[in-house]
């Protein structure tokens, strides 16, 4: 019987589980104080913090590391890549401690992650369905600037694995036969358009609503003028649009929870500045839409912030004219990874190999 651990960094927390095959022994979210993780710059910083949360939680649970078949993580913010697994390689690792990241994202520490605790055990670490996974049309991909097309990336494990819970459990149809809008709404937030079986179009946490810690689409005039102005670094600024955005720029943090108390009291900014994020998002899904022209079977709200009914609830209110609305709040990513790992153990699907060399 395959073990495996499976590792899903997110902003504000880590989730893992540990799988006998396809039988959960358990699982568990490490959830990280805000004071924590600011002092990091970069994700990839947080190597052995989030390495220390994962391994002394399985000594907890009484779970021996050489008991460990494999280890998987949710990928990275990587180039465009593949669907399906990566095996963590010298690459991966020289590319997510470089300069040159398409990115900054918490997803980019899970390889290494996994790669720091299986390779003293001898065992494959691998990624699945990575931040990165491209199979956008060409003509989404065509922005007004040549040398800045648009990108495929963001929550991709979640909202693919939702997407094909909703075609079989709710639609009792195949996957490749129906046409989802599917929102991931965490810390960091993506809306993903799927057309029989592919991610045909998306918009990023940078490209269109705001979230919980993104800044989601800003007028571009001010941001250069803010970029050019000396006032910060390339990672200080990486750091405002992607992490110190969203409702913890406006609000001072990203607890969902914690603005609705702000509501609940009689705040009023906080009720606006939420009801703006609900807004800004349900324009991203109606966006999408129209790429194919209305005909949408399901529009899906997941993600952990999807447990807010406050939150589903304003979305839902601006866009159920395009389709009826499935709230599948939570994530299924531990099991969706575990079951890509097992595919590659068992020889039912070969690991993609992940090339990338440093610019001169």
């Amino acid at each position: 019987m395959e073990r495996i651990l499976v590792i899903n960094p997110g902003s504000t927390s880590t989730k893992l589980a540990v799988f006998d095959g396809e039988t959960e022994l358990f699982r568990t979210s490490i959830e990280h104080d805000q004071k924590d993780t600011a002092k990091f710059l970069r994700a990839i910083d947080q190597l052995d913090f989030r390495k220390e949360c994962v391994l002394n939680t399985l000594k907890e649970r009484n779970i021996p590391v050489e008991s460990l078949n494999c280890i998987v993580s949710r990928g990275g913010m990587f180039p465009p890549c593949k669907v399906g697994a990566y095996e963590v390689n010298a690459d991966m690792l020289s590319y997510v401690n470089s300069d040159h990241i398409v990115g900054e994202h918490i997803s980019n520490v899970g390889c290494a992650v996994a790669e720091a605790i299986a390779r003293p055990l001898g065992i494959p670490a691998m990624v699945y369905d990575c931040v990165g996974v491209d199979e956008m049309t060409d003509i989404a991909h065509i922005s007004g600037i040549p040398e800045l097309p648009r990108e495929s990336r963001g929550h991709a494990l979640n909202t693919r694995a939702m997407a094909r819970k909703c075609a079989e459990e709710i639609l009792h149809k195949p996957f490749e036969e129906c046409t989802f809008i599917v929102q991931h709404l965490g810390g960091g937030v993506s809306v993903w358009l799927f057309d029989k079986g592919r991610s045909i179009d998306m918009y990023s946490d940078d490209d269109a609503g705001f979230g919980p810690e993104r800044c989601g689409a800003i007028q571009v005039a001010p941001l250069v003028a803010l970029c050019c102005s000396g006032k910060y670094t390339e990672a200080q600024l990486a750091k405002m649009v992607r992490g110190n955005a969203g409702l913890k720029a406006h609000l001072g943090t990203s607890d969902v929870r914690a603005v609705e108390k702000k509501i609940e009291s009689g705040d009023k900014h906080a009720e606006l500045v939420f009801n703006a994020m609900a807004y800004s998002l349900s324009k991203g899904i109606a966006a999408l839409a129209a790429a194919v022209c209305g005909k949408v079977d399901r529009i899906i709200l997941t993600g952990g912030a999807a447990h807010s009914k406050r939150l589903s609830g304003e979305i839902t209110k601006h866009v159920s004219w395009i389709a009826p609305v499935e709230v599948m709040a939570g994530e299924f990513e531990l099991e969706a990874l575990c079951a890509g790992a097992l595919r590659v153990l068992r020889g039912q699907e070969k690991p993609n190999t992940f090339v990338w060399k440093p610019q001169a």
